[in-house]
């Protein structure tokens, strides 16, 4: 059986493929999306099909591969001079710095575009689940508690932690395992609640690693957070708190996850996607 990373990565190229025709463009949306980060949530989304029987698999490779087009997208815009204004993503030069501030902005538009064609692309072997997988990755994808409200947020005084991180992280992590549960006619509810909870715990391990982590070890710069008085977990609950309540999360997250096929598979990469942030020190002292 073909690994998920495997089949996340031929996805992408397959929904890109005649559709990268040369010029500034398509090379700012390819260096957006290759090489790519660890794919975590494309990669949960093949998982959780996997889990749910994958009976159409070219439906959940669609959905993976739209997952990470809104992902790469929300990177590049993140990262433009009006907000982050980060140089870095990935461990090399963000789109803008590579390519422009306009050709970055266009970038970011076009890869939500392609999100929407990954879904065209397979509408066919889909059929009636063709509905519930566009309304849940148009939900991610917008407002009022999708990336675009949780970028927004981060333009008004003062925004509570939690819609925000529900906004800006959880939303995507919820349409890949609501999505990938669809994709292959599983229970949407049951891995939405997972896919919530995973996304807070990233987006813990994410805060925890922007006031500990070595500048560039994930692949971009760290104390963002205070630099632009961004909402942080680790302000909230302090170091150690936060590491607790990301441990809680990761073991709550796992022990949800259904016994069957790829269960473990979940529940290795909710495991290991999120502990990577937390440097090991500090993870045993705060246990």
């Amino acid at each position: 059986m073909m690994n998920v990373s495997t089949r996340v990565e031929r996805a992408l190229n397959r929904h890109l493929l005649g559709r990268d025709e040369p010029g500034k463009l398509t090379a700012a949306i390819t260096h957006a999306l290759f090489p790519g980060g660890a794919r975590v949530r494309p990669c949960l989304a093949i998982a959780v099909a996997r889990a749910c029987g994958d009976d159409r698999p070219a439906v959940a490779d669609g959905l993976a591969a739209a997952i990470e087009f809104l992902h790469c997208a929300s990177l590049v815009h993140d990262d433009l001079p009006c907000f982050d204004d980060s140089d870095t993503r990935r461990g090399r030069p963000s789109v803008h710095a590579a390519h422009g501030e306009a050709m970055a902005v266009l970038a970011g538009d076009g890869l939500i575009v392609l999100a929407f064609q990954a879904l065209s692309d397979v509408a066919q072997e889909a059929g009636p689940r063709l509905p519930a997988l566009l309304s849940i990755v148009a939900e991610s994808a917008g407002s009022p508690a999708g990336l675009v409200a949780g970028q927004a947020m981060e333009s008004e005084e003062g925004c509570a932690l939690s819609p925000y991180h529900a906004a800006k992280t959880g939303a995507l992590f919820e349409a890949a395992t609501a999505g990938g549960a669809v994709a292959a006619g599983g229970d949407e509810a049951h891995w939405r609640v997972i896919g919530r909870r995973l996304g807070a715990a990233y987006q813990i391990a994410d805060d925890i690693h922007d006031k500990l982590g070595a500048d560039g070890m994930m692949g971009k710069p760290t104390g963002q957070d205070a630099r632009l008085g961004r909402p942080s977990s680790v302000d909230e609950y302090g170091v150690d708190g936060a590491i607790r309540t990301l441990k809680h999360l990761i073991e709550e997250t796992a022990a949800a996850v259904p016994d069957g096929m790829a269960s473990d598979e979940i529940r290795q990469l909710i495991r290991a996607q999120t502990a990577r942030f937390v440097p090991a020190k500090r993870a045993t002292a705060a246990a």
